[in-house]
């Protein structure tokens, strides 16, 4: 016994084998946590899991540095840049000098800074092509070189293409009043623009009484914090303080705009014109294209030869070849020296002499590689016509002719008398075809309605007067001594008036009037059936939810435009291709750009002292789509803009004239036309212009008959998208005859029974938010039976919405005139004279 007992113990526990039952687990429901999963592990991690995890997941103090690291990078990156401006390495600091006051002289500023007592070297004089109060200033003391320009606020083309490359805007203030109307003006499209760097300064601080220069330096400071609110002020009135200005426009923050930080782009410096043709004719090749070549600093990204040039307010071109001239504004140099065009003088400093030294030819353009200039789409006149048929097509129309056609005729009716009923359908197409009208038709009558009842009106006001005959001849009495004794000073101010401005004027501000007061409300005609009048319209259901096809019915302006499949996805990998390009002349080069096929008109620009802005192109920017711009109504301008009237557009770089329409800004799929820019909210504008990927600063200018142009909104670049839907509402309108419980005779929408049936689909609506829709139609004159959700009040107005969709003009236009000066339209009238007349 004893010895069974032993090996007992000896004896291992039972295993199960791969047989044993296993019941399922009850599944309660809920997802393992976090320690049921690590219990169940045992502690056990895999090695890829292992891996990942200690990639991802660093330690606090690792997090740290590497935080620390990417902050010091980016410091780095942005001192670096900030350095190599106005460097040896980088392009001089182009600080533009703009006076805002009529009393306020900016060529005293740049005279005094010209003769800065810091060891300053001016090396050119005339820097500028074409600009004489320009010159190149070098400060071997601050390391630093500067080129200073003085731009004239008469010409806003010439000062919004300065402002949009300069690197620091100087403005010269009134030491009383700071700035005036006028420089408001100027200030408001510089803002909107984008405005760069800046600094104030002041002149005429020291002529001001010891015990007055603070109060006086105080309340130009509060007058300048409307604009400027951590702007510095600086007095300038001597040698030191021309010196702390330079120090201060050297050293501050430089302000990126991001339109022209993605381009590269100069102003140029040096420019000849050399005609393609012989020059013996009598003009001399002034006709004629031409190769411009225009020499300056390059600026932003690296100016590739293959890419194509925008010369602002000229238009687009190709390079032909990049040459590298000497600087003509070295850094290390301290004699001035004079540059002939076409080759660089350089001087010796050790043995005084003059060398004249070959330009270097950087690059040449690949024709095949270049891009070209094509703007519009190739459209084959002859795609939407009938080709001659195959033969398969004659068999088929054959076999089609044989075959009976079912068709519905009067009872007793012939074969004979039969082949000459015609079906709906073909009457309706007639019918199209016929009666085939635009946007431009809608208006018109409307305004030839409202100018009828206006008329009517006017005649009407004298004959309800109900003055008497002695009341007449007293008023006359007067009236003739009043005219007397001020028919010289009403004359002068008649002769500076343009009444046929005055009378449109009057006409359009009583449209957007009655536009305001009844929104997109028009009158059935009389003489015209509403369905055909209104054959382009369609009801919806709902304005939001109502399905509406993009692709349909396009007009022939569609066939010439480009468009993307993603316009956002396209913008983002042109971009990051730009910044990663390797090939090119270096921001800071001083380089000559070869411009091919320039009309000649761009050197007489140039002659006339307008300073020249060449900026290179993105791909696709210079063919043509449907742009929309999110813009806000300029608060100094109330006078009614009517969709589709012709404005001026500052877009980016670009400029030129279009006819766009408006439409509210929402985030559905389709959006309502405004037939007027709205004062009180953001207006979204289509025009057909040629593609810029944003962000671009754009203003919109109106120009009047005497050539001012007055700035009408401001606002962004939006997107490029031609399949945005905007839809033009009209309302017609009726009036409730006999009420009922729930239903209503109306009366004066439609005339005729037929214009009911055709419109007898279309839901209705109240001013009082009743819902309906037309029953049947009562008698032969327009009477119709409609039922509302609720009882309709006798003061309520019936009305029914109909849409249609509107497309902005190809009305694009790249020459834009150079605006009048806007102080000089102003029409004054002295005060005295009216006094003593």
């Amino acid at each position: 016994m004893v010895k069974m007992a032993a090996d007992g113990e000896k004896q291992q526990g039972h295993r199960a084998g791969i047989f044993k039952q296993k019941n399922k687990v009850h599944k309660h429901g809920k997802h393992r946590t976090k320690g049921e999963i690590e219990r169940e592990n045992k502690g056990r991690v895999s090695v890829t899991a292992l891996t990942k995890k200690q990639r991802k997941e660093l330690r606090k103090m690792d997090r740290r540095h590497k935080a620390n690291q990417l902050r010091r990078n980016k410091k780095d990156m942005i001192l670096t840049e900030k350095r190599r401006l106005g460097s040896r390495d980088g392009p001089p600091h182009l600080v533009v000098v703009v006076s805002l006051h009529a009393g306020a002289d900016a060529g005293a500023v740049t005279k005094l800074l010209r003769q800065d007592g810091s060891g300053g070297v001016v090396q050119q004089e005339g820097c500028i092509s074409g600009v004489s109060d320009s010159f190149g200033l070098i400060l071997p003391r601050f390391k630093l070189r500067f080129i200073f320009l003085s731009q004239s606020t008469a010409d806003m083309h010439s000062l919004l293409d300065v402002a949009k490359i300069a690197d620091s805007l100087v403005f010269v203030l009134d030491p009383a009043e700071g700035w005036d109307s006028y420089g408001e003006y100027c200030l408001s499209c510089l803002f909107a623009q984008g405005l760069p760097s800046h600094a104030l300064v002041c002149q005429g601080v020291s002529d001001i009484p010891v015990k007055k220069r603070v109060e006086s330096r105080r309340a130009l400071s509060k007058i300048a914090e409307v604009r400027f609110p951590d702007a510095r002020l600086f007095p300038l009135d001597s040698e030191q303080d021309a010196t702390l200005l330079l120090r201060h426009l050297g050293s501050q923050r430089q302000r990126k705009l991001g339109f022209r930080s993605r381009r590269s782009h100069l102003i140029a410096q040096n420019v000849t014109f050399s005609p393609d043709g012989p020059a013996e004719g009598t003009d001399g090749g002034r006709t004629g294209l031409g190769t411009l070549c225009v020499s300056g600093y390059v600026r932003g990204h690296l100016l590739g030869v293959h890419r194509l040039v925008h010369i602002s307010g000229h238009g687009d071109f190709q390079l032909s070849q990049i040459d590298a001239p000497s600087d003509p504004l070295p850094l290390n140099l301290t004699t001035p020296r004079a540059a002939k065009p076409g080759k660089i003088q350089e001087v010796d400093m050790q043995e005084g002499e003059v060398t004249e030294a070959p330009v270097r030819v950087l690059m040449k353009a690949d024709p095949s590689v270049r891009e070209s200039l094509q703007s519009e789409a190739e459209v084959d006149p002859m795609d939407g016509e009938q080709t001659w048929p195959t033969e398969a097509e004659l068999l088929e129309a054959e076999e089609a002719r044989k075959g009976k056609r079912t068709m519905k005729v009067p009872k007793g009716t012939s074969d004979y008398q039969a082949t000459w009923i015609v079906d709906n359908e073909e009457e309706e197409q007639d019918l199209d075809e016929e009666s085939s009208d635009d946007d431009d038709d809608d208006d018109c009558m409307m305004d030839e309605a409202m100018d009828k009842d206006d008329e009517e009106n006017d005649s009407q006001e004298p004959d309800s007067s109900g003055i008497l005959e002695d009341e007449e001849e007293e008023e006359e009495e007067e009236e003739e001594v009043c005219s007397t004794e001020r028919a010289g000073a009403d004359q002068r101010y008649d002769e500076n008036m343009d009444q046929a401005g005055e009378e449109e004027g009057l006409k359009l501000y009583r449209e957007a009037r009655s536009h305001e007061m009844f929104p997109d409300e028009v009158d059935t005609p009389l003489d015209t059936s509403a369905r055909i009048r209104f054959q382009r319209y369609r009801g919806l259901k709902s304005f939001r939810t109502s399905p509406w096809d993009p692709m349909e019915n396009l007009p022939h302006d569609y066939s010439r435009i480009f468009q993307f499949q993603s316009f956002e996805r396209t913008r983002r990998r042109i971009l990051a291709e730009a910044a990663a390009e390797e090939e090119g002349a270096l921001g800071g080069w001083y380089v000559t750009l070869h411009i091919l096929n320039v009309p000649f008109s761009v050197m007489e620009s140039v002659q006339s002292g307008k300073p020249l802005v060449v900026v290179s192109l993105l791909p696709h920017e210079q063919k043509m789509s449907v742009m929309h711009v999110l813009v806000q109504r300029h608060p100094s301008n109330t006078e009614p803009i009517k969709s589709k009237e012709e404005l001026v557009f500052h877009c980016g770089f670009r400029r030129f004239r279009a006819s766009p329409i408006f439409s509210q800004h929402t985030s559905a799929d389709k959006h309502k036309m405004e037939r007027f820019l709205r004062p009180d909210a953001p207006t979204v504008v289509s025009v057909y212009a040629p593609i810029t990927f944003p962000p671009a600063g754009v203003l919109l200018f109106k120009q009047r008959k005497d050539g001012v142009q007055d700035l009408v909104a401001t606002g962004s670049l939006l997107s490029c998208d031609p399949q945005r839907v905007v839809l033009k509402r009209i309302v017609l309108s009726g009036h409730p005859f006999k009420i009922n419980r729930r239903s209503a005779v109306v009366r004066y929408m439609f005339f005729n029974r037929e214009d009911i049936m055709w419109f007898k689909p279309v839901e209705l609506r109240t001013k009082w938010g009743r819902r309906g829709h037309i029953k049947e139609a009562l008698g032969t004159h327009g009477h119709m039976k409609c039922v509302f959700d609720n009882q309709l009040r006798s003061q309520d107005t019936v009305l029914m919405n109909l849409y249609k969709r509107v497309y902005p003009h190809w009305t694009y236009d790249p020459y834009v005139p150079s605006p009048s000066p806007w102080f000089k339209s102003e029409v004054t009238v002295d005060v005295e004279d009216l006094e003593m007349e």
